[in-house]
């Protein structure tokens, strides 16, 4: 408080504009410690150049965070930060999900069973969605409860896909699209899913899954759709909504007997990787986050993703061709990247001292690896400091931008060894050499 007065005797408008910028960020602090008053933050072109990944270890005025019990009163603060600059605000959780099984039955000669079931909550219990409940059979090896997998899918899953294309159907139609009903990106049957969830079914895990575009339209009208218009009052987007259906299927498996309520796994691909990342790191009872693939606005820094930082999809990119994802402030940073007051480090440090990793294939197309390593290794002090360094991980396989079995298997091998206790000889923590064509 004793430089006020400085400021407060600037004469010249040089000295008045730094006297009111050091007030703005002064009142900044103030109300964001306050119990009670909403935190007050700086415009977009009022922030300070940050070349260096912003440290979640130092606050904005200096005070250096030392203990575990500083760094929740730290996160606290990064979260607000997150919601202001990029994320939006989600609502509350409901507190009135329910679900009504719409059927179930066998699948994979036996081994594994499936229900779907119709989930409702939200004002006058009037927002709802199916999700897909994969459940290994009990055996000597495997029991309930079982460790749940909670995956927004850009499959939906119905007993009635669509017919083959014909030469007379296709005739004149994009045979890329011509088997997608509008709004899905495909159709599959549970037969089908369960197929692909059969590495995660084998070795005792439960699965949800729910089609990601149910929560809000992946598109520029994404407002008028999903969850969105029951909260006009709230300014998140798609991430964020598509991160609190993963949230709500976490509500509904906590009154459920099958479930391990200790060991909830979120795991996404690509844009549904971010979405990932924004439920572990906002919602405490996933016990492993693992968002794949992610890249710029997932696990990727933005500070070395996009032309002139590294390459491949950056920044500019998102804000431009997918707007619905972010909180609008957030495309106030094109073309001043270095002003974000965080990285996406802190979305990673948000999940400690919880477990995360992050699969990665070395020939994606889209994601930076190298943004993605400046990430992992400016979470890693966190991580150290709350005594848990194994709790993060990272993995590299070769390969293209997919969910690949490979990652599965990481994930996998990761949850029993650090969240299940078993005897997994493997690591974590490798880094490539280089990125490939550089």
């Amino acid at each position: 408080m004793k430089l006020l007065p400085q400021s407060a005797r600037c004469r010249s408008l040089g000295g008045i504009v730094i006297g009111l910028a050091f007030a703005s960020r002064l009142l900044w602090q103030i109300q964001s410690h306050a119990a009670n008053l909403p935190p007050v933050f700086p415009a977009v072109n009022d922030l300070p150049v940050r070349a260096a990944m912003p440290n979640p270890l130092v606050t904005d005025d200096g005070k250096i965070i030392a203990t575990p019990a500083q760094w929740q009163s730290r996160r606290e603060e990064m979260k607000q930060i997150i919601e202001h600059y990029a994320i939006g605000h989600a609502p509350p959780p409901p507190g009135n999900v329910t679900g009504q099984e719409l059927e179930s039955r066998m699948l994979a000669d036996g081994n594994a069973s499936y229900r779907r079931v119709h989930l409702t909550f939200g004002p006058g219990e009037k927002l709802g969605f199916d999700i897909s409940i994969f459940l290994p059979v009990e055996t000597n090896g495997i029991k309930a409860p079982f460790p749940t997998i909670v995956q927004p899918a850009f499959s939906a899953i119905s007993e009635n896909p669509p017919p083959p294309l014909t030469n007379a159907m296709a005739a004149g139609t994009n045979s890329a699209t011509a088997k997608k009903p509008p709004g899905y990106h495909t159709i599959i049957t549970p037969e089908a899913a369960a197929g692909q969830y059969a590495p995660a079914l084998t070795r005792g895990y439960a699965v949800v899954t729910f089609y990601y575009q149910d929560c809000g339209a992946d598109g520029r009208d994404f407002r008028q759709t999903g969850f969105l218009p029951a909260y006009p009052d709230y300014d998140w987007a798609d991430l964020a909504a598509w991160a609190w259906g993963m949230s709500r299927c976490v509500d509904y498996l906590e009154q459920q007997n099958f479930a391990d309520k200790s060991k909830f796994i979120a795991v996404g691909h690509s844009r549904l990787g971010k979405a990932t990342l924004v439920a572990g790191a906002f919602d405490e009872r996933f016990a492993l986050v693992a968002p794949a693939g992610s890249g710029c606005g997932g696990t990727g820094a933005y500070r070395f993703n996009g032309q002139g930082r590294g390459g491949k999809e950056g920044l500019e990119d998102i804000v431009k061709k997918f707007p619905q994802w972010t909180n609008p402030r957030l495309a106030e940073f094109s073309g001043q990247v270095k002003k974000l007051p965080f990285d996406q480090h802190w979305l990673i440090d948000l999940v400690a001292p919880r477990l995360f990793i992050a699969p990665d294939g070395l020939n994606d197309s889209t994601t930076s690896i190298n943004a993605l390593i400046q990430s992992y290794q400016a979470a890693q002090p966190v991580y150290a400091l709350l005594g848990v360094p194994n709790h993060l991980g990272i993995n590299f396989r070769p390969g293209r931008h997919m969910l690949a079995p490979d990652d599965w298997t990481a994930i996998l091998d990761f949850a029993d060894q650090q969240l299940r206790g078993m005897d997994v000889k493997r690591v974590f923590d490798q880094l490539p050499s280089q990125e490939p064509g550089h």
